[in-house]
């Protein structure tokens, strides 16, 4: 049986060889690109279009036409392809944009003839290209996914969303449309003989000098899309813009002229049809640590689509029933006899089968994640485990700074227990806010004030706590602003262990001194990077990393040192200075408009379980919990123990 998607929902292909079928009301013109694991091109090569037929596994047509019949050879693309996308365009001089003609309908069948999965293209207004769907790679095993998504700007805006620069992308699309005579389509893959050679442009696999970029998820507070989203703009939570963004985008990448190492190969399945066993590190990377960031990112995105899909396939149902029980109470036919009673039970049932259908795709999709968890959290590396993983039992300084840290957990309703670790870049682009108000979630309205204070304050010691062990020992400092001496209890590991950078500022004079010294900091560093002499910096000045942690804002604060404030969240993140805010922004109402950049400048965390974030791809809200060491633990206090010592040997 055909398995009816819906946008964003997947299907497992048992055939390395299928057949993609399109079904257009209008000609159309059909190409197809090849993408790495984060969906992106590697240049104008990765594109197969009228004026360049070849690439390997699939041969494209030569003309816009209704129906298309795209032979597809799995085994014969590259391995450092992860998927192939077919793209619908409007031909020159055809319809305006894809809603005014019927939707079209897009299936992959085997070589026999039979349908696997079928999706309708519906939703289409102004677009006048297309990622209809995609065939993508996952732990060994080739997916569909109906992807649906369309640009009303065209081809260029398409390929520059898949990571094509803009002057490029205008060029191909350019190319693409303009070389494309009238006539019939035909895409085939010359079965038997070699597979083509890949076009000159696209790179397998990647290298230093051509790096595999990795995209980003979002806040409803950022690694690859298919096709990539941008994170949206993250407006401070409470305002009109909506909730912040989640951004899992590698900061940077090792450099070598060697080949990322590839993912290992997953255990083969143990019956015909089964799929594939989940191994940690199934990703791309050049070190088994980017592995695993590229497999988490992998594992949020499954989920926030198949989760979508669902929602979808719902939505539809009820849709549908609710457009069946109108026409049944319309029609006077009905209102006599039982007829109308037969059609209302009618539409009901055809409802529950379709959500019940959907609930198993949704059923089979979580038993794999849930799996593929399993495996992954207990080999992640310290700076993204969970505090009672016993990886910290072992854990040393390391040489090196990570590529991101684990600020929490994040789960969707469906499967509250699935938990996507949240990981934050290194180093950070945007400071960190913890809420410790009352009035930012339920579960904060519903705990006391001074328990939830007390939480906020342990959240931001276990982070920089966890950024300390995380780093080399001379690479990281905090320094601590409390003014009132209210954060004294949580505060007293960082204080015993002796790894902050001086005793916590208490008072206005400590807030004054702290900010003066650290904005100094700023200027000289900034001055030195432009002037192209960081050598010639004073040597007082420390050139580690810093982090900030201010406690209770605004208490200690005149308005000089409010601005000082705002210049190191704007400025600080580029030189290496980092804020974390532990407040109420009730409590800083005095100063009006004149705070609200500081707060949208910041991600906002809460300290209890709150649903204020957002993936990039289908903008869930999902639920944030922060990451705290277990109760009666000692393993923050081990942890920055091993800082301290390495930080003895070091001096």
């Amino acid at each position: 049986m055909t398995a009816e998607l819906v946008r964003g929902q997947n299907h497992p292909l048992s055939r390395s060889r299928v057949e993609i079928r399109v079904s257009a009301g209008t000609p159309v013109l059909a190409l197809a690109h090849l993408g790495d694991d984060s969906g992106r091109l590697a240049g104008p090569g990765a594109l197969a279009h009228p004026g360049a037929r070849t690439l390997p596994g699939l041969e494209v047509p030569g003309a816009a036409s209704g129906q298309h019949r795209i032979a597809v050879d799995l085994d014969a693309v590259a391995p450092a392809v992860h998927r192939v996308g077919l793209v619908l365009v409007l031909p020159p001089g055809g319809p305006v944009h894809f809603g005014a003609v019927p939707a079209s309908y897009v299936s992959v069948a085997d070589p026999e003839g039979t349908e696997l999965a079928g999706y309708t293209l519906t939703g289409l207004e102004s677009e006048t290209a297309v990622v209809a769907l995609e065939l993508y790679r996952r732990q060994g095993a080739w997916k569909v996914r109906a992807v649906g998504q369309g640009y009303a700007a065209g081809l260029g805006a398409l390929l520059t969303d898949a990571g094509l620069p803009a002057p490029a992308a205008v060029e191909l699309a350019a190319a693409a449309l303009g070389t494309a005579p009238a006539g019939d389509i035909t895409l085939a893959v010359m079965p038997g003989g070699p597979a083509p050679t890949v076009p000159r442009g696209l790179r397998a696999p990647a290298t230093a000098e051509t790096p595999a970029p990795t995209p980003a998820p979002q806040e409803v507070p950022a690694a690859p899309t298919p096709p990539p989203m941008p994170p949206d703009p993250e407006p401070a939570p409470g305002t009109d813009g909506g909730p912040p963004t989640i951004s899992y985008a590698h900061p940077r990448r090792r450099t070598s002229t060697e080949p990322p190492e590839p993912a290992p190969r997953p255990a083969e399945p143990s019956r015909p049809g089964e799929a594939p066993r989940p191994v940690a590190g199934d990703a791309s990377g050049w070190s088994m640590e980017e592995r695993l960031y590229n497999q988490v990112w992998g594992m949020f995105e499954d989920l926030a689509r198949a989760v979508a899909a669902y929602r979808g396939a719902v939505e539809f149902a009820d849709s549908r029933m609710d457009r069946e029980l109108d026409e049944a109470l319309s029609d006077p036919r009905h209102r006599l006899g039982g007829s109308g009673n037969a059609a209302r039970d009618t539409a009901r049932a055809r409802r529950e089968e379709l959500v019940a259908r959907a609930q198993d795709v949704l059923d089979r999709d979580l038993v794999q994640l849930t799996a593929e968890s399993e495996v992954v959290e207990p080999a992640l590396p310290a700076a993204y485990a969970r505090w009672d993983n016993p990886v910290w039992h072992a854990h040393t300084v390391p040489a090196e700074a990570p590529l991101a840290l684990r600020l929490g957990d994040l789960h969707l309703p469906e499967r509250p227990d699935l938990r996507i670790p949240m990981l934050v870049r290194v180093p950070p682009e945007r400071g960190l806010w913890i809420d410790n108000g009352r009035t930012g979630s339920e579960a904060a309205m519903a705990m006391d004030t001074d328990r939830l204070r007390r939480a906020a304050m342990d959240m931001a010691v276990a982070h920089a706590a966890r950024m300390l062990a995380a780093h080399p020992a001379d690479r990281f400092a905090v320094h601590v602003i409390d003014a009132a001496g209210a954060g004294a209890a949580s505060l007293a590991p960082l204080v015993r262990a002796g790894v902050l950078a001086g005793a916590p500022a208490a008072g206005a004079a400590g807030v004054t001194e702290t900010l003066e010294r650290l904005t100094r900091r700023v200027d000289l560093v900034q001055m030195a990077v432009r002037a192209g002499a960081p050598e010639d910096l004073p040597p007082d000045v420390d050139t580690s990393d810093q982090l900030l942690i201010v406690h209770d804002f605004p208490h200690g604060f005149d308005d000089r040192a409010v601005t000082r404030l705002r210049y190191l969240a704007d400025e600080g993140p580029a030189v290496g200075v980092h804020l974390l805010m532990v407040a109420d922004r009730d409590e800083a109402s005095a100063y009006g408009p004149l705070l609200d950049p500081l707060w949208r400048s910041l991600m906002r965390l809460s300290p209890v379980p709150d649903n204020h974030l957002a993936d990039p791809w289908v903008h869930h809200a999902w639920t944030f919990e922060p990451d705290l060491p277990p109760q009666g633990s000692r393993v923050l206090d081990q942890a920055l123990e091993r800082v301290a010592a390495a930080r003895g040997r070091a001096r």
